[in-house]
């Protein structure tokens, strides 16, 4: 579990820089020059995805259960994350009403991904996982919209077209991932 808290730290720690130190972060990226964040940034936050990878794994082998979710509650999940997969796709294809409506809609998508894995699982490690992705979603996204109002960003219209696109993107990532990439990335498959 240690391993686990410590690429959470690091991870979402170098995600929060911009919130929690804005005034450092401005100052190191010009002294380090702009590659030379990017690279630190990249750096420290590859270390932390990979000791969550390596933490949860572990922490899957031991597991601490604390409530087993009823069936209800998978589904549920099943409709989040599908959700979350259109709210991903709108963070990326240009002129959707989807992105002009929410601005930020990837912190959105990980708050419902988080908040489907919290509710279809038990166990601690699942809790602490998903738990801290859910707790810095949110805090990063009213961070953002604050930041949003204060600089007067105002809202887009968008196009049709495009918001049609990333709904059809982010349920065909969606269909893929649940049949296929999350069994074959993670060893569980969403549908049994």
């Amino acid at each position: 579990m240690l391993y686990l808290i410590l690429g959470l730290l690091l991870f979402l720690g170098t995600h929060s820089v911009r919130i929690v130190a804005d005034g450092w972060r401005t100052r190191t990226r010009a002294r380090l020059g702009a590659s030379g964040w990017r690279a630190l940034y990249t750096l420290v936050s590859l270390l932390g995805f990979v000791l969550i990878v390596w933490g949860f794994g572990q922490a899957r082998q031991m597991p601490i259960l604390l409530w087993s979710p009823p069936t209800g509650l998978r589904h549920l999940a099943m409709l989040l994350t599908l959700l979350s997969f259109v709210l991903l796709a709108a963070a990326y294809v240009p002129g959707n009403r989807i992105k002009a409506r929410m601005h930020h809609p990837m912190m959105a998508a990980v708050k419902l991904w988080a908040l489907a894995h919290l509710l279809s699982n038990g166990t601690l490690a699942h809790v602490v996982l998903f738990g801290t992705f859910l707790l810095w979603s949110v805090l990063v996204f009213m961070a953002a919209r604050k930041r949003d109002t204060q600089s007067g960003t105002g809202n887009s219209q968008g196009s049709t077209g495009a918001t049609g696109i990333t709904v059809a993107l982010g349920v065909a990532l969606w269909i893929a991932f649940t049949l296929w990439l999350h069994g074959l990335l993670i060893g569980v498959r969403p549908f049994g």
